[in-house]
Parts: structure tokens; sequence; C-alpha cells
């Protein structure tokens, strides 16, 4: 999966490609992620076949912090 480089142009933004063995695991990292800073959400959970894993495309804009608490 190829990131857009728009969602990363400026200094404070990242994209973090996460894997973890259960939905649980990356669905706890994105709700964390979201009470720390500004993101785009919970995203998709992407299983391949044949592979143990999940994996996720969380976007940050780790400038803003969270203002939903």
């Amino acid at each position: 999966m190829e990131i857009d480089q728009q969602r990363i142009a400026e200094p404070g933004l990242v994209v973090l490609d996460v894997a973890a063995a259960d939905e649980d695991t990356v669905h706890a990292l994105m709700e964390s992620s979201q009470q720390t800073w500004a993101t785009y959400g919970i995203t998709p959970v992407r299983r391949t076949p044949g592979e143990p894993d999940v994996r996720a495309r969380v976007y940050v804009d780790v400038r803003r912090p969270c203002t939903a608490r």
C-alpha cells in the first residue's frame, strides 16, 4: 500500500503502519492515539490470507492535541 505524500507533506504529520496479533490490539492503539493527538479516526483493519497478523494504517497530526475529552 502506497502512502499519499500529500498527507505527510508537513512536519508533524505521521503515518503509522501497524501490525498486531489481533484486531482488538490494533483498535486499542487507534483509540489511544485519538486520546492524545488529532487523527483520521479508526481506519479499516486488514488481514492478509495466510499471514497471522492484522494490519492498519493510522494518520496522526502530532502538532495538534486531541480536543475531544
